[in-house]
């Protein structure tokens, strides 16, 4: 990717274009298919099955189920078949218990996922039509309009009263406006107005823009690549762990010294041997990994009811343990929607007309949807029958006000 590609808000469109080998009649379905080919489908990860196996085997790596499992292969040796038998159904069933849910939960996600099959409407053989996401490639044309996902990152090339929610990548839960312009390159992400990104949508307006980057090359993208890491440990899992590697040292301890006494008293060798691998069996919790997963699971189970799919068992726990949940102040973990606590007069004091004005002129626009309007309907309803519109001037993110006039019956 070139220096221009690679900050592209800086570039002149038409240079742009032509460092993308495009035009603003779009891509021939041919090139878009090329493209397709060199480019990966427009994903932030590949499509995959999940793994079964790894998901069953994971459910068996605790040191505890390690240590049940070893004494389930002592009492065979011993020749206790009985009690290996029920050390290893109570492992089995423990092992099933938390596979049966975290691949429950893995499922309804993939089900999920596959209800909506977004689409975009790009330019293809200069027509437009719609066609999935994952087949938008670096240089289509790209039309939107209110309510579309941007399907990558794209520099805009016509605009008309567009703005675009960005709260997923700045956190920012009021709509930014875009429109044509020529950039620094140094200028901060949430300053692109110029620019759209994917992991956004649009708000209100239209407009047309080129795909520049698209899957993991995209804003988006790099943050997805960045949480690809491997799941932190939880304080459970720690603890259980823990618990497991101190229940080992204490067995491995007593039975190296209940061995060493009987030695010492000169008991048969293979007796004593015997005597301590039966302690080992003996001092192993067995029902401890079924108790642990069939609290998870029923934990699971009642949160299932409030339309929360637990994907890690030992999350709940780590969960349920919090004094303190901290978030940050914008859509980004919050809902992003305004509520509102009181409306003030200009002293401070609470006020009922104050309220009513304000409920009158949320209640009358019809241009963009405003969040703090919203949250003055949802407040508290008046009575509308006396009032007569005559006219209004729409909310803008420059004039930053929305002005209604109205008559009012006496």
């Amino acid at each position: 990717m070139s220096r221009n590609q690679t900050q592209f808000w800086s570039v002149p469109y038409l240079e742009l274009l032509q460092q993308l080998q495009t035009t603003p009649q779009g891509l021939t379905n041919d090139q878009a298919q090329q493209r397709l080919l060199r480019y990966g489908s427009n994903l932030l990860k590949p499509k995959k099955k999940s793994d079964t196996l790894t998901l069953l085997l994971a459910q068996f790596k605790s040191p505890i189920i390690l240590i049940l499992i070893f004494a389930a292969g002592l009492s065979l040796f011993l020749h206790d078949s009985i009690n290996a038998v029920i050390i290893l159904v109570i492992v089995l069933v423990s092992g099933l218990l938390g596979f049966w849910q975290e691949r429950g939960a893995v499922n309804v996600v993939e089900k999920l996922l596959a209800i909506v099959r977004i689409k975009a409407t790009v330019v293809r053989d200069g027509d437009s039509r719609e066609v999935p996401t994952e087949e938008v490639v670096p240089g289509d044309i790209v039309i939107i309009q209110a309510g579309d996902a941007i399907p990558g990152d794209c520099l805009l090339l016509e605009s008309k009263d567009l703005f675009v929610n960005e709260a997923a990548l700045t956190g920012e839960t009021f709509p930014v406006e875009k429109s044509i312009s020529i950039l620094p390159p140094e200028i901060p992400l949430s300053r692109r107005t110029n620019s759209l990104f994917m992991g956004t949508h649009v708000a209100s307006g239209s407009g047309r823009a080129v795909i520049v980057r698209t899957g993991k090359e995209t804003e988006f993208g790099k943050v997805s690549e960045r949480l690809k890491l491997r799941p932190q440990e939880t304080e459970f899992e720690h603890g259980v762990r823990r618990f497991g590697y101190l229940l080992l040292e204490v067995t491995l301890v007593l039975v190296i010294a209940i061995f060493a006494i009987n030695v010492y008293y000169v008991r048969p060798v293979l007796e004593s041997i015997l005597f301590a691998l039966a302690l080992a069996v003996g001092l192993t919790p067995q029902l401890l990994p079924a108790i642990i997963s069939i609290n998870l699971a029923h934990g699971a189970k009642r949160m299932a009811l409030n339309k929360v799919i637990v994907k890690r068992l030992a999350s709940i726990e780590n969960f349920g343990s919090m004094d303190v949940l901290c978030s940050d102040k914008t859509g980004t973990l919050t809902e992003g929607v305004v509520k509102l606590s009181s409306a003030l007069d200009v002293e401070g004091h609470e006020s009922e007309r104050v309220l009513l004005y304000a409920f009158l002129n949320a209640s009358y626009e019809t241009g963009f949807m405003n969040p703090i309007d919203e949250a003055i309907r949802n407040y508290r309803s008046f009575d509308l029958s006396g009032f007569t519109k005559l006219d209004e001037v729409p909310y803008d993110f420059v004039r930053k006000r929305l002005s209604i006039l109205l008559l009012r019956r006496c």
